[in-house]
């Protein structure tokens, strides 16, 4: 588990192992202890914000969760968050999380979506649920997790750096790395320069 807030680490412990089936084996409150944590101690769920700290004291949980998406088998990551922004929470899903949680939502929405997850399904809290349908955009289907070099152009792009310059950096092709940015924003849901900058600074990439 982890969040930046002591109290609401202390109320999700409190909750989840008030549950005969659940116990909460580690707490991080940034983004570094979170690391740590998964390299050490095995899981089956992770329950994470994505606004942290981390050492640098940067927002930053995102790249920590792609981390673990990426290997299989991993564990089933359940975001939850305040965030209610429509394709901020599309590319969440399209990373990889198999739920989404609204820290506004009643407190058996957590629980139900740990039991979801663990079940293999994706689950969306009411107030999530709400978010999309308020604006008529709703999940698309799952185009993929980003590869690592994806990611790494994503990343790239989003700090200001031009195609070209990425291009020379990671000695690609400019044809290479306008391809792998196009493909990391389809598989994460977005659909313009504006949409991108949005999610990026959502998830705390910038």
């Amino acid at each position: 588990m982890a969040d930046d807030h002591a109290c609401v680490r202390l109320g999700v412990r409190h909750l989840l192992e008030s549950e005969p089936y659940l116990s909460v084996v580690g707490e991080a409150s940034d983004t570094q202890t979170l690391a740590e944590l998964l390299d050490t101690c095995p899981c089956d769920v992770v329950v994470s914000d994505i606004g942290m700290p981390d050492i640098d004291g940067l927002s930053n949980a995102t790249p920590i969760l792609r981390r673990v998406l990426r290997h299989a088998p991993h564990p089933r990551v359940v975001v939850l968050t305040m965030i209610c922004h429509p394709p901020t929470l599309s590319g969440l899903l399209h990373l990889g999380v198999s739920a989404i949680v609204d820290k506004r939502d009643t407190v058996d929405a957590l629980p139900d979506a740990i039991n979801a997850a663990v079940a293999g399904r994706n689950y969306l809290s009411v107030s999530v649920q709400a978010a999309f349908a308020e604006t008529g955009s709703f999940p698309r289907p799952r185009a993929g997790i980003l590869s690592a070099r994806e990611w790494e152009v994503f990343c790239l792009y989003i700090q200001g750096r031009s195609i070209s310059e990425i291009a020379v950096l990671l000695n690609r092709s400019g044809k290479t790395i306008s391809t792998q940015k196009r493909s990391a924003m389809r598989k994460l849901g977005l659909d313009s320069e504006t949409a991108l900058i949005k999610y990026a600074q959502q998830i705390g990439l910038t």
